[in-house]
């Protein structure tokens, strides 16, 4: 009795018109394969390339086949067809695909009007293949990484040129990307800059500017990319929220930084009702640098009741117990609070399922991170377009399953109605 896999695999088979006849004769032959020293599918020898070049003569032969037929057809039959374009010959052709390199016998026509759309001319690469080293790219290999991965794992020699000439295709969707028109609301902004080493002259890190946005239906979107010049600034924010401004964005009820001077003031200039909310996190982190390792437990443990008091006055009264106990050691700690207060009271006001939201960057921290995996990965960039062109492939790859979009709509599900309540029904306008 056949094994379930072995259906299961025999009705896959099925759909793309295999027959069982068929199965059966590969089958003996890996068999065959595996007595005669072992089963090799993919790089030179292997049995998926030998098994591509015969579907690819085939096809290319089939499509010869029916260009000489339709243009008989139109010159009035077969005598035209026997006195007019007719074969002749053939051009070999090498060809890397997914599985290795093959080399195809491409027919020729007498006339020279035969082009074959499988392998069209000068095409030296199937699409297949391209996907792939994009996707390489993505998840972080440098070029010379997949120039070896496709030389040991298919047998196929490239070269870095030939990499970059193909994440080069992706150059024009990223132009696209970056200028798509956006919602006219957003409900929350996650803002903050990943630094990449770039050559221009001299090697320089050069931040580049990334906005996380959540959608009014509670999904992640990534706004867009820029390259900055020298370290972060709040002005060079302004541009950027600008040029959302410019792509439709018409209102933000939230935006969450990580404390950069000036940004409040920047963001107010473009989007004058948006709130501007310190990421708790980041504020305690500093805090802690303040204070000695040792005192770092009973510290974060003293600073709770802060930033989970029920009101403003509340978190005062808490921030001023803190202080009492440790500004005499460590007054540094306090004054960062001080400084920051105007920014800490927004998230005070609001109901626990937009505190959960807001008091943390963690969405678009995590991002980063893949960013900076992928940009170390290749040390530093000749130019701008390659660092963002770098970071966009990675964007591409940020959830391929989507698992991640659909946690997040679970979890602002709840956040979403508290947000329409606290602002006034301003979201929801957003979604007509």
């Amino acid at each position: 009795m056949a094994s379930k896999a072995t259906i299961l695999s025999r009705e896959a088979a099925a759909a793309h018109g295999l027959s069982p006849a068929l199965l059966d004769e590969l089958a003996e032959l890996a068999e065959v394969k595996v007595r005669d020293g072992g089963l090799k599918l993919m790089g030179e020898g292997g049995l998926l390339v030998e098994l591509a070049r015969h579907l690819m003569q085939a096809a290319v032969e089939a499509e010869m086949d029916r260009h000489l037929a339709e243009e008989a057809g139109r010159t009035g039959g077969r005598r035209s067809r026997s006195g007019g374009n007719a074969r002749n010959g053939y051009r070999s052709r090498k060809v890397m695909t997914e599985v290795g390199t093959v080399t195809v016998q491409v027919p020729r026509d007498r006339l020279g009007t035969f082009t074959s759309s499988l392998l069209p001319k000068y095409a030296r690469r199937t699409g297949g293949l391209d996907e792939m080293v994009l996707s390489l790219t993505a998840k972080g290999l440098t070029s010379g990484e997949i120039v070896a991965h496709l030389a040991e794992t298919y047998g196929m020699e490239t070269s870095k040129e030939t990499v970059s000439t193909i994440t080069d295709k992706a150059l024009d969707s990223m132009a696209d990307w970056r200028t798509r028109p956006l919602d006219a609301v957003y409900p929350v902004l996650f803002v903050d800059c990943v630094n990449v080493k770039i050559r221009d002259g001299a090697v320089a890190n050069r931040p580049v500017y990334v906005v996380l946005a959540v959608t009014c239906d509670g999904h992640r979107e990534i706004l867009g990319l820029w390259a900055g010049d020298g370290g972060e600034g709040a002005k060079y924010w302004q541009n950027v929220l600008t040029e959302l401004q410019n792509r439709g964005v018409r209102d933000v009820l939230m935006l969450v930084c990580d404390g950069l001077k000036g940004l409040p003031e920047a963001v107010n200039t473009v989007f004058p009702a948006t709130v501007v909310q310190l990421c708790i996190v980041h504020l305690i982190r500093t805090t802690l640098r303040y204070i000695s390792r040792q005192d770092w437990e009973a510290a974060a443990r003293d600073l709770k009741p802060v930033y989970t008091a029920a009101n403003e006055d509340e978190a005062l009264a808490r921030l001023a117990e803190f202080g009492e106990k440790w500004e005499a050691k460590y007054p540094a700690a306090i004054r960062a609070w001080e400084r920051s207060w105007s920014e800490v009271v927004p998230f005070l006001g609001f109901p626990p399922p937009i505190r959960r939201i807001v008091s943390t960057t963690n969405a678009i921290e995590s991002l980063n991170a893949r960013y900076r995996r992928s940009v170390n990965a290749c040390g530093h960039f000749p130019n701008e377009t390659a660092a963002l062109k770098r970071l966009y492939l990675t964007t591409l790859a940020r959830d391929p399953t989507g698992k991640g979009r659909k946690r997040w709509t679970s979890r602002w599900m709840e956040a979403m109605n508290a947000f329409d309540i606290a602002f006034d029904g301003r979201l929801s306008a957003g979604r007509v």
